[in-house]
C-alpha cells in the first residue's frame, strides 16, 4: 500500500512520512497488523482507483465481510517463503463468492529459502478447493518485493518499479458495472466528526445522490425512515474532497444523516429498494465484562461505572459488527461475543487506553445444540516449528483433543496441521511457545460446528494467592521462592485475594509476601544472606487472559493488569467451591 502511493505522487516531494501510512493507529502499529479496513484512492494515467486495505487476521474477519461488497476485484498478497494462511482461505473464500476478480501478488521475493513457484501452485490450489470460476482461476500473478520497491511477472528478472502492479490493476479488474434505476447505496462503515457527528461511507451501487437530496433509509426491521442529505464527500488520496453530487461507483462519505446503521440502504425517497443486508459470521466466543470492584478500583482510570462501561460497549457494537453484547441478571455484569481472544484483547486494549477500568472472566467457547447433539466451534490449527521441537507440539495440541492432519518439511521449519476445539487452543500458545524457546509460528481459523469432543485438561498448576495488604517484601519473597513462580516485584502494592504467583502444585495456597525481616542488633554471618529472586514472570494482555481460571477475573486498568479471585476472602472461596461442587 506505501509504495502504491508513493508511485501514484500523492505526496509532495519535500513531504515527511513513515512507513505503515494506513495502519495509523497506535494498536496496528505496535503489532505489526491491520486491525481497521480503510480507503484510500489514486489516480494512474486517467483512471481513479480506490483501494480497501483490509486485515488478513481471521478474527478481524467482521471487517472483511463488511467492505468486500464495495469491491470489483481483489489483491491477494501471499509470502514468497510461507505461502497462502489458514486465514488467507476466509477472506479468500469471501471474496470468490461475491465473483470479484483476483490477482495475486507473491510478495517478499528477495528473502532467503523462498519458493515462489511452489506458493503460486498452492494458491491456485487454494483457489480450485474454494470453488472459484474459471475465469478467477484464469488469475494474473505478479511477483516481487515491495521493500525494495519492484513488482513484474517474473521473479528472477526484477523490474525498477511497482508500475506494473497499477497496470494490472487498470487491465485485469473492471470497472464498477452501473446498473440503471433509482437511488441505491448500501452503507458499509461509519466515521465520527465533532462536528457534524456520524458520518455514513459506503460505494454508491446505482443513481445519483446530489447535496441537500431527500432520500429514504431503509433500516433492518423494514422500517423506511425520511432523511436529507447534508453534505457529500468522495476520498482522494489519503483525505477527502467536498463535491456537490456522487455517481454509480464511487465511494462516499454522507454527513447529516442521524440514526443509521451499518448494513441499511439509502434509497429513493419515492420507491425505495434495500439492497440485501451484510452478512455476517457468528461469534464463537464469549466473556463476562464487569464493573472493576477490586479495593484498588478507581485509582488510574477516569470511567468506572457500569453506565460508562455500557455506553461504551454499545458504541462499539455499532462499528464492530462481528461483536455482539447480551445484558446480565446483574446491572453490572455483560456478555460480550466476539470472534477470537484477539478480537476481544484489542477491544479491552483500547478500551483501558482510553482511561477504562474493568474486570473480565475466562474466556468461553459457545457451544451449540444441533438435532439434540452438543455441538463446539473446531478450528484448524497451523504450527511451524523447528524440527527439534515438532514432537513437544504435537504432544501438547493432542493432549487438547488435537488431530494431526498435515505434517511435512517446510524449509528448515516443520509444518503442522491440526483440527482443534477452540477451547483447546485457549492457554495453548503460551505452552507452545514455552516448549519451543518461543521459535513457533502459529495461525488458527474457524472450520465448523462438530460435535463435542470431551473434557480437555485445564492448567495444572493453582494459583498463589495473597494473604494481606501492603507492599511486599523481597525477604518474604525470597523465603517463598520453593513454592512457585511470582508474577510480582518486590515493592508492588497488593490487597488481599491477587493472585500473585504459579504455585508448582495443583492446589491453591494463600501466602503472607508482607512479612518482613525481625530486626535485631545483633549481628551474625549466616543470618545476613542477601536475597536472591528469580524475576518475576510478566504477562501480555492476551496471556493473562488465556491464563486465568474460571474462578479468577482480570482486572485491568490504564497502568495496570492484575489477576484476582473472585471472591477475595479466603473463607467466602472455600464456602462457594463448597455450593458448586
Amino acid at each position: 500500500m506505501d509504495k502504491i502511493i508513493h508511485a501514484s505522487k500523492i505526496f509532495r516531494e519535500n513531504q515527511q512520512f513513515d512507513d505503515l501510512i494506513l495502519d495509523n493507529n497506535d494498536l496496528e502499529r505496535e503489532r505489526g497488523i491491520t486491525i481497521l479496513s480503510k480507503n484510500v484512492s489514486v489516480r494512474y494515467k486517467d483512471t481513479k482507483i480506490n483501494i480497501i486495505d483490509t486485515p488478513g487476521h481471521a478474527d478481524f474477519g467482521g471487517e472483511v465481510e463488511r467492505v468486500l461488497k464495495m469491491a470489483d476485484g481483489v489483491i491477494l498478497l501471499v509470502d514468497a517463503f510461507e505461502g497462502p494462511m489458514p486465514q488467507t482461505r476466509f477472506v479468500l473464500g469471501k471474496a470468490l463468492d461475491l465473483g470479484l476478480t483476483p490477482i495475486v501478488v507473491v510478495n517478499k521475493v528477495d528473502k532467503e529459502n523462498c519458493r515462489p513457484d511452489e506458493v503460486q501452485e498452492s494458491v491456485f490450489e487454494l483457489m480450485f478447493n474454494l470453488d472459484a470460476t474459471e475465469e478467477q482461476l484464469n488469475f494474473q500473478t505478479l511477483y516481487g518485493s515491495a521493500k525494495q520497491n519492484w513488482m513484474g511477472p517474473d521473479w528472477q528478472n526484477p523490474t525498477d518499479s511497482i508500475i506494473p502492479l497499477l497496470d494490472a490493476i487498470v487491465e485485469h479488474i473492471p470497472a464498477p458495472k452501473i446498473d440503471e434505476g433509482t437511488v441505491q447505496m448500501q452503507i458499509t462503515s461509519l466515521d465520527y466528526s465533532n462536528f457534524v457527528g456520524r458520518i455514513a461511507i459506503g460505494r454508491v451501487k446505482r443513481g445519483t445522490i446530489k447535496e441537500g437530496a431527500q432520500l429514504m433509509l431503509c433500516k433492518a426491521d423494514g422500517v423506511f425512515k425520511k432523511v436529507k442529505v447534508k453534505e457529500l464527500h468522495t476520498f482522494e488520496g489519503l483525505g477527502k474532497n467536498k463535491v456537490t453530487e456522487v455517481v454509480a461507483g464511487d465511494i462516499c462519505a454522507v454527513t447529516g444523516i442521524e440514526d443509521f446503521e451499518i448494513g441499511d440502504t439509502l434509497a429513493d425517497l419515492e420507491n425505495p429498494e434495500p439492497l440485501p443486508r451484510i452478512a455476517i459470521d457468528e461469534p464463537t466466543m464469549n466473556m463476562l465484562f464487569t464493573i472493576n470492584n477490586s479495593p484498588f478500583f478507581g485509582k488510574e482510570g477516569k470511567f468506572v461505572t457500569s453506565r460508562h462501561l455500557r455506553d461504551r460497549l454499545m458504541k462499539e457494537m455499532e462499528k464492530n459488527l462481528a461483536l455482539r453484547v447480551e445484558s446480565t441478571d446483574s446491572e453490572d455484569k455483560f456478555l460480550v461475543y466476539g470472534r477470537g481472544i484477539l478480537h476481544l484483547s484489542v477491544l479491552i486494549e483500547t478500551m483501558r487506553r482510553e482511561g477504562y477500568e474493568l474486570q473480565v472472566g475466562q474466556p468461553q467457547v459457545i457451544f451449540k445444540e444441533i438435532d439434540g447433539v452438543k455441538h463446539e466451534p473446531i478450528e484448524v490449527l497451523v504450527v511451524d516449528v523447528p524440527e527439534t521441537t515438532a514432537g513437544k507440539v504435537i504432544e501438547l495440541a493432542t493432549q487438547r483433543k488435537g488431530e494431526l492432519l498435515v505434517m511435512e518439511p517446510k524449509g528448515d521449519l516443520q509444518h503442522l496441521e491440526f483440527r482443534i476445539p477452540s477451547r483447546g487452543l485457549i492457554g495453548l500458545r503460551n505452552n507452545v511457545l514455552t516448549a519451543t524457546q518461543g521459535e513457533a509460528i502459529m495461525n488458527h481459523r474457524f472450520s465448523a460446528y462438530e460435535p463435542f469432543k470431551g473434557n480437555i485438561p485445564e492448567r495444572n498448576n493453582g494459583s498463589l494467592i495473597s494473604m494481606e495488604a501492603g507492599q511486599c517484601t523481597a525477604y518474604a519473597i525470597d523465603k517463598l521462592q520453593d513454592r512457585g513462580t511470582f508474577f510480582i516485584e518486590p515493592g508492588d502494592e497488593l490487597y488481599t485475594g491477587q493472585v500473585i504467583g504459579e504455585n508448582s502444585r495443583d492446589n491453591d495456597i494463600v501466602v503472607n509476601v508482607q512479612k518482613g525481616k525481625k530486626l535485631t542488633n545483633m549481628r551474625a554471618s549466616g543470618s545476613d544472606d542477601n536475597t536472591r529472586i528469580a524475576p518475576a514472570k510478566k504477562f501480555s494482555l492476551e496471556e493473562a487472559m488465556e491464563y486465568i481460571q474460571k474462578d479468577e477475573y482480570l482486572e485491568i486498568t490504564p497502568k495496570s493488569i492484575r489477576m484476582r479471585k473472585i471472591y477475595l476472602d479466603e473463607n467466602e472461596r472455600t464456602r462457594m467451591a463448597k455450593k458448586d461442587s
